[in-house]
């Protein structure tokens, strides 16, 4: 039975993932992804917890994981979003280019290992935690790796609440050209909301749905990064080429879900309530990612990730203006 194996640790997982989750309720600037990781990290750093925990934690921190982000598609119209997206597509498309450029540019020049390179790139371009929560397994990515990433995504999140509003009323932006700015170059939805509703209702509307349009994309960067680790072992003969192992599946049950809610078979009330379910699932599995994060490895990666992820972030920003300039939107 997993549980009796698993108990202690899924336990400890699911009691400090419901504080973490409720503070960010509380505190949604903060949001709860970070409280979940901070607490995990303070604790797992402080604390030695016993080995009978272990077991537990690793499960958490994997397949609560991947079960949290199969249960978010619960939420996504595609209908909706194909209506969203026909209208954006250039732009979210090109900043999620750049941002996976720039960071494999600026990631190379910085000397960032690769999988935080992936980890910020993707987590930039698409959408904070939850982004970097689906490529992590598909390209393989130690638990420090993944708990920095997040964490440098937060810090931009945080900034860009208090910066947009200004420098959208600084150049003029209409609601809507403000709405699919913050909708393409904030990362966390949270952050997304935050700042372009004190901007105006229409570019709140208008940047959720990008945002969650946006969402979607997980899909074929997951399948991407996935294709790429197999194709680099296939390379370096580490192991046996095999189809159903690469294949992050829980991106492909990401999608059923979507498929479902979008063809009514899960009611729109219902989906947000699985959807609920699925971001509490994500912070309990990041709390436990937190829990296994040795401090010492930040120390290590330095601060070269952090510029990383100014400079990416930058990219985006100024992409997604030039972009809309271009197609006549801005």
């Amino acid at each position: 039975m997993i549980f009796e194996k698993k108990g202690k640790g899924i336990l400890l997982c699911l009691g400090l993932g419901t504080i973490a989750y409720f503070a960010g309720k509380e505190i949604p600037l903060l949001g709860s992804s970070i409280f979940g990781i901070l607490s995990g990290i303070i604790i797992g750093n402080i604390v030695k917890l016993p080995t009978s925990f272990k077991a537990g934690i690793n499960y958490s921190g994997k397949k609560l994981l991947q079960y949290g982000i199969i249960l978010l598609g619960a939420s996504l119209n595609l209908v909706k979003i194909w209506e969203v997206g026909s209208q954006s597509f250039f732009v979210m498309l090109g900043t999620l280019l750049i941002a996976l450029f720039s960071a494999f540019a600026f990631g190379k020049i910085l000397g960032v290992e690769w999988n935080l390179q992936a980890l910020i790139g993707a987590g930039t371009g698409i959408c904070g935690g939850s982004a970097i929560a689906a490529v992590a397994p598909a390209i393989e990515a130690e638990d420090a790796e993944i708990a920095y990433a997040i964490s440098v995504i937060f810090l931009y999140n945080v900034l860009a609440v208090l910066i947009f509003p200004f420098f959208g009323r600084l150049l003029g932006l209409s609601q809507m050209a403000f709405g699919l700015w913050a909708g393409t170059a904030i990362n966390d939805t949270s952050s997304v909301v935050a700042a372009a509703y004190s901007y105006g209702d229409i570019a709140g509307d208008y940047a959720t749905i990008v945002k969650l349009t946006r969402t979607t994309m997980i899909i074929p960067i997951a399948l991407s990064f996935a294709l790429y680790t197999a194709w680099k072992k296939k390379s370096s003969a580490e192991t046996k080429y095999d189809v159903k192992k690469i294949i992050p599946w829980f991106v492909i049950w990401f999608l059923v879900a979507a498929c479902l809610n979008s063809l009514g078979i899960i009611s729109p009330d219902i989906g947000k309530s699985i959807s609920s379910i699925g971001k509490f699932l994500i912070v309990v599995a990041l709390t436990a990612i937190g829990l296994k994060t040795d401090i010492k490895q930040f120390k290590k990666a330095g601060f070269k990730p952090l510029l990383l992820g100014a400079l990416v972030w930058g990219a985006v920003i100024f992409s997604s203006l030039l972009i809309q300039f271009l197609t006549g939107q801005l």
